[in-house]
């Protein structure tokens, strides 16, 4: 195995690990965004972490199981080389998705990602989504106790509002919460990063390039054909238009920096504060080398600036889930 490169790290919450400052997203590798090549993702992980990449984000809901099972056998013998996340709670149900937050279900879901990932503790251990018929304080106290059991490290949210990521704080300390941001999702993710950074918690972003629309290669529908996107109401009808201009001048700004509006937007975030670490998802390792090269691009204020009033606030058109999905988030 080659040398590993060094990239700059930045820390998760006030007493969590060190991660390079862009991580792995790994839902693509269960095929998510089109077919995935199980017997090349090996190679690409260890490329990744060859390249500095040493956060690596999974959940037992990618693939039911199969993206921790894919991981793990990627990961072996490189365990002390990574940090990996992994996420519990959302379910299948008779009717479709549901969520369970119950203490005795977060046991038994510990359980098996720690034998479908092959390891003995978990650094980051994420309610996926929370569970409304479960109080925050159970379902957190229920995690707490798998940090006492050795189990996992470190507890974390995915999707919560900030008054449920202050009642589960007070349980047990967070170290991150992780939620979708980017230039096309801004409003709520801010206001959850007022709450994070009161508390001293990192912010973990996913999605930073807007599941694609961001790097300026989506511009028809004919691109995202036979994927989950073409169910998101931001890639239909009026409104895939409607964000691809906004895209488009992302992609001028881009141009005039010599970067990739991929890069430019990852180096916008990173920008925001030193408590966020962007994820963005990819199986190419062209697309792995691009994302890292974020991290060489540095932005004026006055060019901060310009970026954050090109697609500011709200002005992203649709939802970013369907309806059904929209109702599990920001609870």
């Amino acid at each position: 195995m080659a040398a590993t490169s060094t990239l700059p790290h930045r820390k998760l919450g006030n007493d969590g690990p060190q991660v390079s400052a862009i991580g792995l997203g790994c839902m693509s590798l269960s095929g998510v965004y089109g077919a995935n090549d199980d017997a090349a993702t090996p190679d690409f992980i260890r490329a990744a972490i060859d390249k500095g990449i040493n956060f690596l984000d999974s959940a037992d809901l990618y693939g039911f199981g199969h993206n921790e099972e894919l991981l793990g056998r990627s990961l072996k013998g490189l365990r002390d080389k990574v940090v990996i996340a992994t996420k519990f709670g959302q379910v299948k149900t008779a009717t479709g998705m549901g969520v369970d937050g119950r203490p005795a279900y977060v046991q038994q879901a510990c359980e098996a990602s720690l034998k479908r990932l092959g390891i003995e503790t978990i650094d980051l251990y994420y309610q996926h989504r929370v569970d409304p018929n479960v109080p925050i304080e159970e379902t957190v106290g229920a995690m707490a106790r798998l940090v006492e059991q050795g189990k996992v490290r470190h507890l974390c949210l995915c999707e919560a509002r900030p008054e449920t990521i202050r009642r589960a704080h007070k349980v047990h300390r967070l170290a991150a919460v992780q939620t979708e941001y980017s230039l096309l999702y801004r409003s709520e993710a801010e206001e959850t990063l007022d709450a994070t950074r009161a508390l001293g918690i990192a912010f973990v972003a996913y999605s930073p390039l807007g599941r694609g629309f961001l790097t300026g290669q989506i511009q028809s529908q004919a691109d995202i054909a036979g994927d989950r996107r073409g169910d998101h109401p931001r890639f239909a009808g009026d409104n895939f238009a409607r964000n691809r201009d906004l895209v488009g001048q992302i992609v001028a700004i881009a141009r005039t920096k010599t970067c990739t509006p991929a890069q430019l937007v990852l180096a916008w975030l990173l920008a925001q504060g030193q408590d966020i670490v962007p994820i963005p998802g990819t199986k190419q390792l062209t697309r792995l080398d691009e994302n890292i090269g974020a991290l060489a691009v540095t932005l004026s204020p006055t060019e901060l600036a310009q970026i954050s009033a090109a697609i500011p606030p709200g002005a992203a058109a649709g939802e970013r889930y369907p309806a059904g999905a929209m109702k599990a988030v920001c609870l």
